[in-house]
């Protein structure tokens, strides 16, 4: 008996052996982050925001490389069919969960084909509304919408964007009936409620505030859980009066499924570092993001916790990505 526990022993080492000798050798060269999006976007400022620090804890650099389409899919779909060495990661938003229940046919398993490393941050969206909208707080916009069923309409930065998403939830949770204008993009989208011909968005809160401060728009409640330092005079939307409503954009990290556990133990430990310190809190809290790290146990969790509320919602309200 004790021979053979031994014989087991041993082979298990033998078979851990190559994965432990990888990661204390990895990187051995730079890292590619793929952003799925295009340049500018909340992903993209992201992955720049921690790029650098992360590329010194780990000892190479990260180089981002931009892969839009089909929701971030196409870039997704390019980690996930890269080889699973620790070299081809990528950072993607909620859309890691909503996507599958919009996209009828998906290149990749969102938990199979993918290996967590870690959240990175959350950041809100906020309600706003066009100067001349005769409302002045949430409860008055919902009751003009019930009186209205139909008449009001909101902006999106394009169908299936956490824009439109976080607009369906509203809609949903408060029983409403406004109509949806898709845009190529939250710039334009915004553009048009300041400029009336949308009555309402949901932007995120660092590219609304300028406008809400000087009074272009009125900002009725942020999406998430509790205030935000960038608009800390505005509500959240749950205590102006929709109770159970939250939402927030979040970023995590993620690996091809079958890199070894302890390339993915370094990625998260150097990550977890970054997060962790003053500047980096700072920096993000600046640009209206919250730094939110954890194990990568977590951020599976959060990934998989919230597919069937995004299923969900898209089947009842016969959302699509196109």
């Amino acid at each position: 008996m004790q021979r053979r526990t031994l014989l087991n022993t041993l082979a298990l080492v033998a078979l851990c052996a190559p994965a432990l000798s990888m990661a204390q050798g990895y990187p051995e060269r730079p890292v590619k982050l793929v952003v799925p999006y295009a340049p500018g976007g909340s992903a993209d400022i992201v992955a720049r925001m921690i790029s650098e620090e992360w590329g010194k804890a780990l000892g190479k650099p990260l180089v981002i490389e931009n892969k839009g389409g089909a929701g971030g899919n196409v870039g997704v779909d390019a980690v996930a069919k890269s080889a699973p060495d620790g070299y081809t990661i990528g950072l993607q938003t909620v859309s890691l969960a909503i996507n599958p229940a919009l996209f009828a046919k998906m290149p990749y398993d969102t938990l199979k084909d993918l290996a967590p490393i870690g959240m990175v941050a959350s950041s809100q969206h906020v309600l706003v509304v066009n100067d001349a909208l005769p409302v002045k707080n949430l409860k008055e916009l919902m009751a003009l919408a019930r009186s209205k069923p139909g008449d009001l309409s909101y902006g999106s930065a394009g169908s299936g964007s956490t824009f439109h998403m976080s607009a369906e939830l509203f809609k949903a949770q408060a029983g409403l009936a406004i109509l949806h204008i898709p845009y190529r993009g939250g710039g334009p989208a915004l553009t048009d409620t300041i400029g009336g011909q949308v009555q309402m968005s949901f932007p995120v809160l660092s590219a609304a505030k300028g406008h809400v401060e000087t009074g272009r728009l009125r900002a009725l409640g942020v999406t998430g859980p509790k205030r935000s330092a960038l608009l800390p005079n505005v509500p959240t939307i749950a205590e102006a009066g929709l109770p159970n409503y939250a939402f927030e954009t979040w970023f995590t990290v993620f690996a091809p499924a079958g890199t070894p556990q302890p390339v993915i133990d370094k990625l998260n430990a150097t990550l977890v570092a970054v997060l962790q310190s003053p500047e980096m809190k700072e920096r993000m809290s600046k640009d209206g993001f919250e730094a939110t790290p954890s194990t990568p146990a977590q951020a599976r969790a959060r990934i998989a916790s919230e597919m069937p509320m995004w299923a969900k919602l898209v089947k009842e309200r016969s959302i699509t990505a196109n």
